[in-house]
This record gives structure tokens, C-alpha cells and sequence, in this order.
């Protein structure tokens, strides 16, 4: 394994304001802050400024509100800032979202990457641009289909076989990058990932909607018998990795980042209620913060759980194998499912501020207030 010069110093995060991107950044700007950051995000439902905030006072960090659609402002950021990197988050990617809006996630995953990537290539192939780039696409394992009990995890050469709208959309995408590399020589790498789960999720995902379930005493919805299983990501795992991706991965390459995690659903909503309960144990002031709560009035979190419908072509089962980014990269998970669900649930007690203004609107409508007319 040969360490490579680590050359993105200028770098455009598309979606750098939405979950996985907002870790990115923090992750980036933390660890390399005299690197150029400018992250263009459409501030969708999804996208929050909160965890990017403190960094607006850097002046090597800018925030560009607009869309990955508008090719024009997309070319003036690539030569206005020297973009010499693109790590690409923006996408749609709720799948019962999809089921139901599919046009939304067909316009942003494939109009809006064709979109990015043309201006890529505007920029860095068909002009006098000298400098080495890169363009690191963020995809998902659910572009791989749905695994059998037995069958082994996804590996780089699992064929695509994508089942709902949302990762049909995202392969579209990857065919789109790897096309672009090959027919044009435009230098990108691309990465797969696991669930992820951590820090500033939307609270519509299983985990984040458990945990303020709970906290809401609201029931927690689990699809058919909760017997579907995912590998689960730490989000700060796959920011280490698309950095090892960035500094030492190969043009042209896919790199699949995994958690080492499969759990079934129930599963994970059990152990969520379980370690919810012990806190309130342990910590009386959270049922004075939290009166809703079941645990603060010696009920069991576990009694909020209601088995719903299953959602339309539900996958049974993902899991990942990264033995590729861990020869080549050396990329391993530093967080178990049992120290990063307790460092997610901690974060949520502690944030219930964030949570709550998120969900009841109140980010939305000053994020309209700051941003109308830029």
C-alpha cells in the first residue's frame, strides 16, 4: 500500500449541509483547516446549517445556497474557486420518500449528477485547467439489491440490481460517473456505503426517529416484523474513509465502506429502547427534560414499538464487504454498532434543540429568512 500526495486542497462539497455531508465537512475543516472548503447546498427539507455554522467565520470555509441543477453557478464556482476536488453528497435519499415522489429523486440523483458532471468536465477537460482533480461520488449499497440470509455481502463486482426508485436513481448515477471517466478521462472515484448513523441525521431515518420517538412518547413504527437487516455505518467512520479515498484511491476505482454491522430492525429498535431506559435510570434530570417520556415514568421504552405495514419492495438484507478498501486503503471501522448507537443517542439528549427545531419547522423558516434573497 503506497500513501499518495494528498492534493484536494480546494474543494467543493455538493450537499455539504445535509447528514453525511455536514460530517464531512466538520470532519475535513477539523483535521485540515487551511484547506479551501465551499460547500453548495439547496438547503432542501433535509439540509441544516447548524452543524456547518461555526465554521462561517473561516475564512477558508464558504457557504453557497443553490443546486447542483444550475449548471452556470455551478461553472462559476469551479473557476471562480479553483476547485480542483468535488466530493458529491447531494442526493434524495429517503426510500419511502421515493416510493411515493419518485420525479424528485430522478431529477436530483440523475439530472442533477449529469448536471455536476458536465460541468466538471467543462472546467477541468475543455479549458486550459492543468491541475490534477477529482471527482468523489457517494453512492449507496442499496444500488446492489437485496441479499439472501446466507448469501455473501456486496462486493465491488456484486452486479447492480436496484429495487426501489431511490436506488434506481442512484445507479443511474453511477453509470453516469463511470461513463464519464471512460469516454472522456475525467479522474473519478466512487464509494458504496452501509446505513450510516451518527450526529445531525434527519430524524425521518430508523435510528433518529427511534430515539425522538422515545423522547416524544410517540410510537416507533417498524416495518412488517422488523426482520430486515442492514450493515450500520458510524457516519465519522465513512468520512475517515472517503478521506483515505481522496489521498490514495485509484482513478476510476469503487471502493465499498461498510460497518462490519448487520443487525435486524428489531434489533436496533430494541437496543435503542434498552439503552434509553438505562439512561433515565442513571440520569434523573432526564425525565424533568423529557415528562413524555415512557422510561421517565417507569414504563419500558419497548412498549412504544408498532409493527406497520411493510413499505412496497422491501429489500431483505445489505451488508458489505470492504476487504478492498481495508488492503488498499487501510480502512477499518473504528466504532462498533455498541459504542456508536450510545454516542448517537448522547448526541440526540444532548441537541434536543437541534432536533426539535428541525422537525417543528422553526430551522426551515430561518433558513428562508437568511437565504431569500441571496
Amino acid at each position: 500500500m503506497t500513501m499518495k500526495k494528498d492534493f484536494s486542497k480546494k474543494l467543493l462539497i455538493t450537499g455539504g449541509a445535509g447528514f453525511i455531508g455536514t460530517n464531512f465537512v466538520r470532519h475535513r475543516l477539523t483535521h485540515h483547516p487551511d484547506e479551501r472548503i465551499v460547500v453548495l447546498d439547496a438547503l432542501t427539507y433535509a439540509g441544516n446549517l447548524a452543524g456547518i455554522e461555526p465554521f462561517f467565520s473561516n475564512n477558508n470555509f464558504r457557504f453557497v445556497h443553490g443546486n447542483i441543477l444550475d449548471d452556470t453557478l455551478l461553472m462559476v464556482l469551479l473557476r471562480e474557486e479553483q476547485i480542483d476536488t468535488i466530493v458529491h453528497f447531494a442526493a434524495e435519499s429517503h426510500v419511502d420518500r421515493a416510493i411515493h415522489e419518485p420525479d424528485a429523486f430522478i431529477e436530483t440523483n440523475v439530472i442533477g449528477t449529469h448536471t455536476l458532471l458536465k460541468a466538471a468536465k467543462s472546467v477541468w477537460l475543455d479549458s486550459d485547467f492543468k491541475a490534477s482533480h477529482r471527482f468523489h461520488h457517494i453512492s449507496t449499497d442499496e444500488v446492489y439489491g437485496s441479499l439472501g440470509p446466507t448469501d455473501p455481502p456486496f462486493s465491488e463486482k456484486t452486479p447492480y440490481a436496484p429495487n426501489s426508485p431511490y436506488s434506481a436513481a442512484k445507479a443511474a448515477s453511477d453509470h453516469l460517473v463511470r461513463a464519464y471517466c471512460h469516454t472522456y478521462g475525467l479522474q473519478v472515484t466512487m464509494s458504496n456505503c452501509s446505513n450510516n448513523y451518527g450526529p445531525y441525521q434527519f430524524p425521518e431515518k430508523l435510528i433518529p426517529l427511534t430515539i425522538v420517538n422515545i423522547l416524544e412518547n410517540r410510537e416507533i413504527p417498524v416495518y412488517g416484523e422488523g426482520l430486515n437487516i442492514r450493515d450500520w455505518l458510524y457516519v465519522e467512520d465513512h468520512c475517515r474513509a472517503i478521506e483515505l479515498i481522496l489521498n490514495m484511491g485509484e482513478v476510476g476505482e469503487v471502493y465499498n465502506i461498510g460497518g462490519n454491522n448487520e443487525w435486524r430492525n428489531i434489533d436496533i429498535v430494541k437496543r435503542i429502547c434498552r439503552i434509553t431506559d438505562d439512561k433515565f435510570r442513571k440520569d434523573k434530570s432526564l425525565s424533568f427534560r423529557f415528562p413524555d417520556a415512557p422510561p421517565g415514568r417507569g414504563i419500558k421504552a419497548e412498549s412504544l414499538i408498532t409493527f406497520v405495514k411493510d413499505r412496497p419492495g422491501h429489500d431483505a438484507r445489505y451488508a458489505i464487504d470492504p476487504g478492498k478498501s481495508k488492503r488498499e486503503l487501510g480502512y477499518s471501522p473504528v466504532e462498533s454498532f455498541d459504542t456508536g448507537i450510545v454516542r448517537t443517542i448522547e448526541w440526540m439528549l444532548d441537541n434536543e434543540l437541534w432536533w426539535r427545531s428541525v422537525m417543528d419547522g422553526t430551522y426551515r423558516k430561518w433558513i428562508d429568512l437568511q437565504y431569500k434573497n441571496r
